[in-house]
């Protein structure tokens, strides 16, 4: 099994060929024998493998909207690939078949980072995506298409729960051009609870990949019962406004229990608490405030004129290279 598989980073060797994996906030004491939180990653013999790397579970050319990112490279498309495994455990998960699925049970066909890059250019697609489970855990092989990527004039996006390690960040931000990240609660009760994760780090991790000038975009799932508390949607708002900016984009999704790991019994999210989650955005002062399938269209912050709308995944552009036609307005589109 070790021959067919790639060393791992972000690691240090501990006692008794134990592990310490340095990828992500649970930072996995790992024995030997043994996988991390992740079930991505090995400890054999001592030394830690990546069990995902050029083995992706699902890829597809996708809109970039879908991400969604509504301000960077409006109306292209993406090519979106995403590996087995992830570092969170969320009862809500939409693609728990392959977040949750065994790893070492898979017998994925190896897809190297010159036959995606490939992939992408064939497809007319302007930016690589990752995606579907969490980027983080396959680093070492996003890290090497990203590379690809950037000599081929093809754009880097994630899309992450952002648990991602100082070290992880440090090697993913040359080559990140865009980002988004699930913001799942304003509470470290709801991440402990449902996610089995911390929400400091998150938190921490947006500044820096901010501050950093990487396209940001923020996305919130409205689960009833869970993370619909107009209180903590209400703090997740004027986070965003004081301590990133006003002009970053913030997506109210919607929550489906049919497509749900754990929480089917839940009903799905109704378009009054999207509402009022919209108002509490607008409220803060953010200029950007998106509603799954109720408010996706842009709008002029300053004027109000139509800039972007949004059918589906149908966009027609009415802005002037990102300014607003009307006023001028920039309309921080990347």
């Amino acid at each position: 099994m070790k021959n067919d598989l790639r060393p791992a980073k972000f690691y240090q060797k501990s006692d008794n060929n134990t592990i310490d994996c340095r990828l992500c906030h649970h930072f996995c004491h790992i024995f030997p024998d043994n996988v991390g939180i992740c079930t991505a990653r090995k400890n054999i013999g001592g030394e830690l493998y990546t069990l995902v790397y050029g083995r992706p579970a699902a890829f597809n050319i996708d809109p970039i909207e879908k991400k969604p990112l509504y301000h960077f490279l409006p109306g292209s498309k993406a090519f979106s690939l995403g590996t087995l495994g992830c570092n969170f455990r969320c009862a809500n998960c939409h693609n728990y078949e392959i977040t949750q699925s065994k790893l070492e049970k898979s017998k994925l066909p190896f897809v190297s980072p010159e036959e995606i890059i490939a992939s992408a250019e064939q497809g007319l697609c302007r930016s690589i995506a990752y995606t579907y489970n969490e980027p983080t855990i396959f680093t070492e092989y996003a890290l090497d298409i990203m590379k690809l990527a950037r000599e081929k004039k093809l754009k880097n996006v994630w899309v992450s729960n952002g648990f991602m390690s100082d070290d992880c960040l440090e090697a993913i931000i040359p080559y990140l051009d865009a980002i988004n990240i699930d913001l799942k609660s304003g509470e470290d009760s709801f991440y402990t609870k449902v996610c089995q994760a911390l929400l400091a780090p998150i938190l921490e991790n947006l500044k820096t990949l901010h501050n950093a000038g990487v396209h940001l975009e923020i996305t919130t799932l409205v689960i009833p019962t869970l993370s619909d508390n107009l209180a903590m949607l209400k703090k997740i708002a004027e986070f965003i406004a004081n301590e990133l900016g006003k002009d970053i984009p913030w997506h109210l999704s919607r929550f489906s229990p049919e497509i749900s790991w754990k929480l089917k019994e839940l009903p799905e999210t109704s378009r009054e608490i999207l509402e009022k989650a919209y108002q509490i955005g607008k409220e803060a002062g953010l200029k950007f405030v998106y509603a799954s399938g109720y408010k996706d269209n842009t709008y002029c912050p300053n004027c109000g004129e139509l800039a972007i709308e949004r059918v589906y995944y149908n966009v027609k552009r009415f802005d002037k290279a990102g300014l607003c036609r009307k006023c001028g307005e920039n309309l921080d589109i990347g």
